[in-house]
């Protein structure tokens, strides 16, 4: 049997089951010919274990279930990348839901845009409860996205005059990004996916998706976003509640200073361990912290922001 032309890859640790079977159903809509795609599902260390058997009436056909024992997602894409079987790639979080067209389309622009290696589009909410109104200025922190109705495509990644690489701000988010399979062996290569904290477990570190991105482009390929992908993310009201904002907030914007410095895109200077603690200090006061919810999120991103400057063995360049 010929190889497919893409293959989805679903990392997921100990995936909620209701939002998992949206997942699956979504796949198993797709109007990309079954002949043409695979699903490998990568059950990276949940306990207990996914079981086969509880997928079948939604299960995509031709998915296969890969167990990945080392937590994190950076292992789970791993062992997937080195699965699959396709030309290209498209990750999917055990909480999106993919439009029918979603693989037809990728396809589709990968033919039309040959120096493109990866690509995203729109990632809308679907809230299981309404969020309170102050948390939309946060809702790009959970992989939230709409730039709008015009394709962006990426021309390098160091514009004409500037001393250090630039990172296109509508390049794709983890959600939902699809990849060559030249873009993503590139990425497997490259050292800095490990000396980076993706997620693992409860922990909100992140930086991976970005990774991926500037070893792509590195390798010269563009990133662009394609207002005709679609999906949604499915939110528990646990990821609007301010105490997990806070976290995600902080972890978020550590992480990005981290990969920045990583592949020398950082425009910020980096900072002593003192220089950060009185940066924090200041910031508390000039966000206002001790006030309830948004200011407090805000400061929280400002401290990782800081802490993400501090000059560490892991991240030295």
């Amino acid at each position: 049997m010929p190889n497919p032309r893409l293959t989805v890859v679903v990392p997921a640790h100990n995936p909620h089951p209701g939002r998992l079977h949206r997942t699956l159903t979504g796949l198993r809509a797709q109007s990309l010919a079954a002949s043409e795609w695979e699903c490998l599902l990568v059950d990276n260390a949940s306990s207990p274990a996914v079981a086969a058997e509880a997928l079948v009436e939604t299960a995509p056909a031709g998915l296969r279930i890969l167990r990945e024992p080392v937590a994190g997602l950076t292992h789970a894409r791993v062992r997937g990348f080195t699965e699959a079987r396709g030309d290209f790639a498209v990750l999917v979080d055990d909480d999106n839901v993919l439009a029918p067209d979603y693989l037809a389309q990728v396809v589709a622009l990968f033919s039309e845009h040959p120096r493109v290696g990866v690509l995203g589009g729109k990632s809308q909410p679907e809230f299981e409860s309404p969020p309170a109104d102050w948390t939309a200025e946060f809702h790009g922190l959970l992989a939230l996205r709409d730039l709008g109705d015009q394709p962006l495509i990426s021309s390098g990644l160091r514009p004409a005059g500037a001393s250090h690489h630039a990172y296109p701000g509508f390049a794709p988010i983890g959600a939902g990004m699809a990849i060559r399979r030249a873009a993503w062996e590139a990425w497997l290569k490259s050292p800095t996916r490990h000396q980076l904290s993706d997620r693992r477990g409860t922990e909100l570190t992140s930086g991976g998706d970005n990774d991926i991105v500037l070893c792509a482009m590195k390798a010269g390929w563009e990133a662009g976003y394609f207002p005709t992908l679609r999906l949604t993310h499915l939110i528990p009201p646990g990821r609007t509640t301010p105490d997990y904002l806070a976290r995600l907030n902080r972890a978020i914007q550590q992480s990005w200073m981290r990969v920045l410095s990583l592949h020398g895109a950082n425009p910020f200077a980096p900072l002593s361990p003192m220089d950060a603690s009185l940066r924090k200090l200041k910031a508390w006061f000039s966000h206002r912290a001790w006030s309830r919810n948004a200011p407090y999120i805000r400061w929280q991103g400002a401290c990782g922001h800081f802490d993400g400057r501090v000059k560490s063995p892991a991240v030295s360049s």
